[in-house]
């Protein structure tokens, strides 16, 4: 579905993470990623280990300059950008009177600024080249008022990411580069840490119709339609993945 093409996926270096189950789903496909993360170690593990074609590189998404230069790595590298994925982020539990400016700027710099950062450096190119397809990664908090894990600083965040995807589909598609965002429920991965034992997790299955929590890879395969052929009339959507947790 993804041969010949090549995707940056942003935040993919967490082993049961989202961003790194797009990576791998893509290579799948035939697609070669390059994962930026914090840690160039990290990032280049990561890529290793979906495999041979792919390449790992440290880029601190809330910094431009830095967008800008992994970019221009990653296109000397492969030669073209196709995709971009929108997953770097930060989420915190704090509540309204506990958020501090340093963690309020933390989770909307990482997240909603970082996804504007890296649009920026890579529109230029699939303008050149006429395609793309570029997918942020929202959330339901954003959706319903808040999140399991998540503040309102983070649903502010994600639902600027909303706003923004669907301003950019709008601005971007008479070059042909198409741009959606995923809107994840409740997912069950590293983020969660030790803080969901089984009787929170038994509650919030309880008011999911489709009776368990989501997983990386049910994200990773909506991002995989998202980026694929399979979606090419499909612009400015904020697709719900969330077992029916929220209908609309």
């Amino acid at each position: 579905m993804l041969r010949n093409r090549t995707a940056i996926v942003t935040g993919a270096a967490s082993q049961r993470g989202i961003g790194k189950a797009m990576a791998r789903h893509f290579a799948e496909q035939g697609c070669r990623v390059a994962i930026l993360d914090l840690d160039a170690r990290a990032a280049g593990e990561a890529a290793q280990s979906i495999g041979p074609d792919h390449i790992g590189l440290a880029c601190d998404v809330r910094d431009p300059v830095l967008c800008r230069n992994a970019v221009e790595k990653v296109a000397v590298e492969f030669g073209h950008i196709d995709i971009l994925i929108n997953n770097a982020g930060v989420s915190q539990p704090d509540r309204l009177m506990e958020i501090t400016q340093e963690n309020f700027n933390l989770v909307m710099d990482s997240s909603l600024r970082g996804s504007l950062n890296m649009a920026q450096a890579v529109v230029p190119s699939m303008i050149a080249q006429k395609r793309g397809s570029i997918v942020s990664v929202g959330s339901v908090a954003a959706q319903i008022g808040g999140g399991i894990f998540g503040g309102p600083h983070y649903s502010a965040a994600k639902g600027g990411i909303h706003s923004l995807t669907k301003s950019m589909a709008r601005e971007l598609a008479l070059h042909n580069i198409r741009v959606n965002a995923i809107a994840p429920g409740t997912i069950d991965t590293d983020i969660f840490g030790d803080r969901l034992d089984q009787q929170k997790r038994d509650e919030i299955v309880a008011n999911i119709p489709l009776g368990r929590l989501g997983t990386a890879d049910d994200i990773a395969k909506a991002a995989l339609f998202l980026v694929s052929d399979l979606s090419d009339y499909i612009t400015g959507l904020i697709l719900d993945v969330n077992g029916g947790r929220f209908m609309h």
